[in-house]
């Protein structure tokens, strides 16, 4: 069963470029928050890049491999899951300037493939994604990130 997340970070006095950088520059997450364990990225000739993921996640590790495309110009950068832990898992970051600072989106489905689990088990797996997101970003972007509407 396919589950949306939407997450949306208010960066203080940041740059939207800037943020927007570190955002594409996974393979350094690991320097920023524990949250990420391994990020390894091997840039295609098509502009695409493959990159493999080991996170955090509760009490053990979730893998997978993704194909990004990133857009500086538009600070958009679009993912898809190709091999992992997830049935799916596909979504897109934005950044985009406002009041001074930067918002950060992230708009993505995933589905766990536990078909009969998915009402006890996706709701879990949502908060625990929506916890990591917010460690990474705070992580890239120091104190001044904000997460309005959450909790």
């Amino acid at each position: 069963m396919t589950r949306q997340v939407t997450l949306e970070a208010l960066v203080s006095d940041a740059d939207a470029d800037t943020v927007f950088a570190r955002l594409a520059d996974f393979e350094r997450y690991p320097e920023f928050t524990d949250a990420v364990r391994e990020v390894r990225v091997t840039e295609r000739a098509d502009g695409v890049i493959d990159s493999e993921w080991a996170v955090n996640f509760r009490n053990g590790i979730l893998r997978w491999s993704e194909n990004e495309v990133i857009d500086p110009a538009a600070r958009t950068i679009t993912f898809a899951q190709t091999t992992g832990d997830f049935e799916s898992f596909d979504g897109t970051w934005r950044v985009e300037e406002r009041d001074g600072g930067a918002v950060v989106r992230f708009d993505a489905e995933f589905d766990l493939g536990m078909a009969s689990l998915a009402a006890i088990i996706d709701p879990i797996a949502e908060r625990a994604l929506v916890e990591n997101l917010q460690r990474i970003l705070t992580g890239l972007n120091g104190p001044s990130t904000s997460y309005p509407g959450r909790a």
